[in-house]
């Protein structure tokens, strides 16, 4: 057996939204959709492992130590100086996978704070935060997603001297997140390469303005996130990936509906006052409108016996 202090834990981790139109990269939004993973040391070669997977990719994801999950949780704690154990997990998912609902990231964040929580390590301690955001952020190549399943709510997130950071905000009380979820999925490294290289100044000027005022329509002024959410660094080159996500978000938005392709894409997320899109609104067949309060807690862990 590990020499671990803590032998098994349970980890809860939600999804996640990013962009949230004129946010690329930066802002990120915690949702209430989680996974649920049970990590227990066992005895066996070590780096090994035995997955068993319930809901979202049973029976499509691998169920050894190829697990995103597993490699996660080994190389973290390999970062904090445990050799890697024999595992045993048991994944109950709930979010899809290659929707742009953060699937990947969840992965991710759970595995590194399994491996905080086998080391007996506090995620809240803001020194075994920062680790852990470096960790889980270094996998993604960016922390929005990220550092939303860690830390819940509305968060800003950048990076500094090579160093992810992240600041977490709390949003109105009204912002109250509406997903619509294609039966499709989408490859993030896929639709990235449909991004141009430059864009116009005049947009990235408009960007800027637009991620600034998302910041204040979040927390302080949800009547302001049609303006927003606007966007014109990223969703419009994507339309090729998925036209049909484009197309509702154009509707959402003609109605008065902020909306915006969720991360990666295909989802899309609407923001309409009081958490329901008006009657004139048809959702495409294929989209299955989901009602997701903000997530305020981020990512839980609990040893277990």
């Amino acid at each position: 057996m590990s020499g671990l202090p803590v032998t098994a834990v349970r980890v809860t981790v939600p999804a996640s939204t990013a962009n949230l139109g004129s946010g690329f990269d930066a802002l990120g939004m915690a949702l209430s959709l989680h996974d649920t993973v049970s990590v227990r040391v066992v005895d066996g070669p070590a780096g090994s492992a035995r997955v068993d997977v319930q809901g979202q990719g049973a029976g499509a994801v691998p169920t050894d130590e190829r697990h995103l999950v597993v490699r996660v949780v080994h190389a973290a704690l390999a970062e904090l100086g445990f050799t890697a154990p024999a595992l045993r997990l048991h994944c109950e998912n709930d979010i899809p996978h290659s929707r742009g609902l953060g699937s990947s990231a969840a992965a991710i964040v759970a595995g590194v704070a399994a491996a905080f929580g086998l080391a007996g390590m506090d995620l809240r301690d803001d020194k075994n935060f920062e680790l852990a955001l470096q960790l889980a952020a270094a996998r993604e190549g960016h922390a929005d997603n990220a550092a939303a399943s860690l830390l819940g709510g509305f968060v800003v997130a950048w990076q500094e001297s090579g160093r992810f950071r992240a600041v977490r905000m709390q949003p109105h009380p009204d912002v109250s997140p509406v997903a619509l979820v294609p039966r499709v999925e989408s490859s993030t490294d896929a639709t990235r390469g449909l991004l141009p290289e430059r864009v116009p100044h005049t947009d990235a000027a408009f960007a800027a303005g637009r991620a600034a005022l998302a910041v204040h329509a979040m927390t302080r002024a949800p009547e302001l996130l049609l303006a927003a959410t606007d966007d014109r660094l990223h969703q419009d080159y994507r339309e090729p990936a998925w036209p049909e996500s484009i197309a509702l978000v154009r509707q959402l938005r003609q109605a008065g509906v902020p909306a915006a392709v969720s991360g990666a894409g295909p989802t899309v997320l609407a923001l309409p006052r009081g958490g329901e899109l008006p009657p004139g609104v048809v959702v495409p067949e294929g989209f299955e409108p989901l009602c997701l309060p903000v997530d305020g807690t981020g990512v839980r862990v609990t040893p277990q016996g």
